[in-house]
Formats: C-alpha cells, structure tokens, sequence
C-alpha cells in the first residue's frame, strides 16, 4: 500500500502526540514493505528527505509569522493538494480535523473514489476552553464537516467512538496510540534537574487550560505536600496560557517549569522516578503522555472524566476539582503506600496487552486493508 500521513508537524517527533505516533506507525508500516509519505512543515528542524525508510516531503507552512491557528490551515491546503496532485496514494491518514476541513470542502473529497480518507478525530476540539464562544461554534461545525466529508472515522478512544456514534450516528474504528514499557532508566538524568528518587511530583502536558495544570498547581499549593516535595512541569512555556502560568507560579521554588524534554530515554527516567504523576487532560481522546506515563510505571493522578477512565480504569486515582486534588495530596502517602505496587503493575499489564506499538502497527495495516477491500467490494 501507498500510504500518506497529513496535518503533523512532522518527524522524527519533537512536538507531540500525533507526530510520535507518525513516527512510530509510518516506520513499522516501512518494515512491513508498504511505501509511506510523512508530509512534514518546512521549517522542521530534520531536513532529510527520508527518516528510517519514511519518504518525508516538506511543504512550505506560513506558521511561523502567521501563528499555528491560521498558518496551520494554508500547510493542510498545500500538504493535501500535494497529495492529490502529485502523488497516487492508496491511504491518506488525516490527523485530526481542525485545520483541514476547508481543504476536504475545496477539493470535495467526499466524492473522491481513490484514494481513501480516514480522519483520526482526536478529542472534543470545540470544548478547547483556550476558543472563545466563535472559535469554539466554528471548531464544532468542522466536526460536522469532517464526519460529513471523511470516507472513514478513527477514535482514539472508547468514549470518542461512542460519542460520535450517539451523536451523528455514524461509526468510527477504534484505534489508539502506543506505548512500550521501558527497562533503561537512569536515576542519574535526575541530578540535571535538581532532582531525587521518589521526591517530586510530575506533570507532563502542553500548558493548556485544558489540561487542568491550575487546577493541579492550586490543589498542591494547598495540600500537606507544598514544600515536602516539588511539582515539576515539563512542557514548552511559549504558549500564551504556559506563559501566564509561569508568571503566576514560576517564582515559587517548589513549582519548577522545565520546558519540554524530547529525549524520551530522559522523560520516561524523570516520570519513572516520580512520586506520583498528574494527568490533567480532559477534552477527548487516549492521550499519548498517559500511556507513556502508565508504561513508566508512574502512580497516576487523573482528572475524573469519561475518556481518562477509559484506559486507566480503577488504577489511579481522580480528582475533578481542586479541592478534589488537595486532598487527594494530603493523603497521597497512605494512597502510595496501598496502591502503587497495585496500579503500577495492572497498568503495565494494560500496556503490553492493549498498547504495544507493534500491536498497534499491526491494526493500522489490517484496518488499511480493510479500507481498500471496502472500495474494491464497493
């Protein structure tokens, strides 16, 4: 199969979670014989054309001095025009909606017999509480447009798949990121951060409203474990919210922003080491920081919602407001003390059952199969 992958910001990954698994899918589905196109911006710091047998092809992106919410739309145009005007793709994988859909209505794609167009649909992108009221009514109607226009639907999670079947009655195949458990930690990457071994907690999120990262600070900042045991933020502080955070919080010492780390040997030593780890995200969708958090063997702390409960089940505990999250603080050393063994060793479970990459390389190309086989019966 000839098989495209759009609306990333590229690999190798070093912004998120759809470039990671661009990365980890396109390179298996490489090793497994099928030819495939990661469509990358041009200002991608990695300039080869091709990465581990992945064909990249850079196409010029106006984010840089347009901003990513408008800039992102002419690079989908372009990256999809591309692939419809000069390549004989079998699959075009989308990710996400948000800044494609003008391009599925201009070149009307829904009437396009070859090739075939699944469309992961990522979260609830219209309950971005970063939108106003406007963005947030035109981010819906794109959902619409996007079921309308998509040949296929992915969901990355039970509780998406569900919704867009109640909603638009309409269905979706249900195929989530990866993650593989880790063995090479190294308690050493800590002394970089001014960090030891079971002293802080971790969270790991774009600082968005969304993931809740307030809600977080607020609850530790008023539990018993304010000046016990730092809070460590890991995430890019240039966005507007990032940057309100760390004017608010980032002169606390007890509240450390490190910035983003895509050294994942690092990141995945620095979650292993944890004493506990926040997951804040709240909008949709199986996260690729939980798994990766869960396959680090992290004792996890999750905002209460339907898509988080999804994958995490009874293995961490919730909280949904701050109060919530202070007292689950304040008695956080009983909790670890009667868990953590517990919840750690399901979760790995979890991951080497329903997660591991190779598995999830394995379901994208039967489910690309299928698609093909789909047409070809048609």
């Amino acid at each position: 199969m000839k098989i495209a992958f759009i609306s990333t910001r590229g690999i190798p990954n070093n912004y998120g979670g759809f470039e990671q698994f661009a990365e980890y899918i396109s390179v298996g589905l490489v090793r497994r014989g099928h030819e495939v196109v990661v469509y990358s911006p041009h200002f991608h710091p990695y300039r080869e054309s091709a990465y581990k047998g992945v064909r990249i092809k850079h196409i010029y992106s106006p984010e840089k001095w347009m901003g990513s919410s408008v800039g992102s739309f002419f690079y989908d145009f372009l990256s999809l025009r591309d692939a419809l005007k000069k390549e004989k793709f079998d699959i075009i994988y989308e990710a996400g909606y948000t800044s494609i859909v003008p391009a599925y209505i201009w070149f009307n794609v829904k009437r396009i017999k070859y090739p075939l167009f699944t469309t992961n649909m990522d979260g609830l992108e219209y309950k971005r509480t970063k939108f106003n009221k406007w963005v947030q009514k035109f981010v819906f109607w794109e959902e619409r447009m996007a079921v309308k226009h998509s040949h296929y639907l992915i969901a990355d999670n039970m509780g998406i798949r569900d919704y867009y079947k109640e909603k638009y009655g309409k269905e979706s195949k249900f195929l989530a990121y990866g993650a593989d458990v880790h063995e090479d930690y190294d308690v050493d990457v800590l002394k970089e951060y001014g960090l030891e071994a079971g002293g802080y907690f971790i969270v790991v999120a774009r600082l968005e409203p969304e993931n809740n990262l307030f809600m977080a600070i607020e609850g530790y900042l008023a539990s018993n474990q304010y000046g016990k045991r730092p809070l460590v933020v890991v995430g890019k502080t240039n966005t507007p919210y990032g940057k309100y955070l760390v004017e608010r919080y980032g002169r606390d010492c007890n509240i450390r922003f490190v910035g983003g780390i895509y050294d994942f040997r690092k990141l995945n030593s620095i979650r292993h080491y944890s004493y506990a780890y926040f997951h804040g995200h709240s909008v949709g969708g199986t996260n690729p920081s939980l798994l990766e958090a869960m396959a680090s063997g992290c004792f996890i702390l999750a905002h209460d919602n339907i898509f988080n409960r999804a994958v995490l089940g009874e293995n961490a505990l919730y909280y949904g407001s701050t109060d919530a999250a202070t007292e689950m603080l304040d008695g956080i050393d009983q909790a670890v003390s009667a868990h953590k063994k517990e919840y750690t060793e399901r979760n790995l479970e979890v991951i080497r059952r329903d997660y591991s990459w190779e598995k999830l390389v394995d379901e994208h190309e039967e489910y690309f199969k299928w698609m093909l086989s789909q047409r070809k019966g048609g």
